[in-house]
């Protein structure tokens, strides 16, 4: 499948154009092309506390959950971003912030195109040395395996710990 950038970038621009910024004045769109051929679209949405602010990436990815796949029969979450265009209200390219090469990572893999000023760019190369499903899958399996063995350990203690009482309480009995 081509991605036809320009179409992307005035999509994103369009979408921009719908933000909310009051605060900042920086209007950002973001659209992204899917692996059945939709573009859905995000524009970033300000908040007085700006901690609360979402990242035109943010509902992009949000929409691209919520529209669903474009076939029914196909599993929910299972349709992949494979090109993304974010631009300024001007129709300006701008590079996603850390969070959201992240969330971008996820809703389209490493080879996800990502639109630059000097044209596209795979997300990998923008987000080296990620942290993955893979990690958090390895992470888990390594928590689990320890928190296995603490149990363990501690039902052994305790297991002694028992044992060395009722010892005592016979010993003080036949005294």
């Amino acid at each position: 499948m081509s991605t036809d950038w320009p179409a992307l970038r005035a999509a994103a621009t369009a979408a921009a154009d719908r933000a909310y910024a009051p605060y900042s004045g920086l209007r950002v769109g973001a659209a992204g092309l899917t692996d059945d051929g939709r573009i859905i679209v995000g524009a970033n949405v300000e908040n007085a506390s700006f901690g609360l602010t979402l990242c035109a990436e943010c509902g992009l990815v949000s929409a691209l959950h919520g529209a669903g796949p474009a076939d029914p029969s196909v599993q929910a979450g299972a349709t992949e971003l494979v090109a993304v265009a974010v631009v300024a209200g001007d129709g300006d390219p701008l590079l996603p912030c850390g969070r959201c090469r992240q969330l971008l990572l996820e809703a389209g893999g490493g080879s996800l195109l990502v639109d630059t000023a000097d044209g596209p760019v795979e997300l990998k190369v923008l987000l080296p040395a990620a942290f993955t499903t893979t990690d958090l899958a390895e992470r888990r399996d390594q928590e689990t395996s320890h928190d296995q063995e603490t149990t363990r350990e501690q039902e052994t203690t305790r297991e002694q710990e028992t044992t060395r009482e009722r010892e005592t309480t016979r010993e003080r009995g036949a005294q």
